[in-house]
């Protein structure tokens, strides 16, 4: 913290808190488009908490993102159910980034979409 605070000055380090922040919110405010998906946090700071339909399904896609290479974000648990956190905390993440990733989940959703009425 000290070496940031350092090189990039009070202002440069709230303009990189506010960054994050964007694009957190960013991405909620997309990702919640997705059919299925679930916000599950109020986004203030550079974390979403989100799900889909139910735990299998929030797995699945969690995986398919992760092995697609996008981006990477982790499972967790939230009342009992399966989440997936996403944290944006690189300075070099951009609008674009953001972009990408929310794609990687629509892609992911009509694979496991698709898998399922396979079934």
């Amino acid at each position: 913290m000290w070496a940031a605070i350092r090189e990039l000055g009070r202002s440069g380090v709230a303009g990189l808190v506010e960054r994050t922040c964007g694009h957190a919110r960013r991405f909620a405010e997309q990702v919640a488009e997705l059919p299925g998906c679930e916000v599950l946090n109020e986004v203030v700071l550079n974390q979403v908490l989100f799900r889909f339909a139910d735990d299998e399904e929030t797995s699945r896609m969690l995986a398919a993102v992760q092995a697609g290479g996008e981006a990477w974000m982790s499972g967790t648990t939230w009342d009992g159910r399966a989440a997936i956190r996403l944290s944006v905390s690189n300075w070099r993440t951009t609008e674009a980034d953001v972009d990408r990733t929310v794609e990687a989940f629509a892609r992911a959703r009509r694979v496991v979409s698709d898998s399922k009425s396979d079934t």
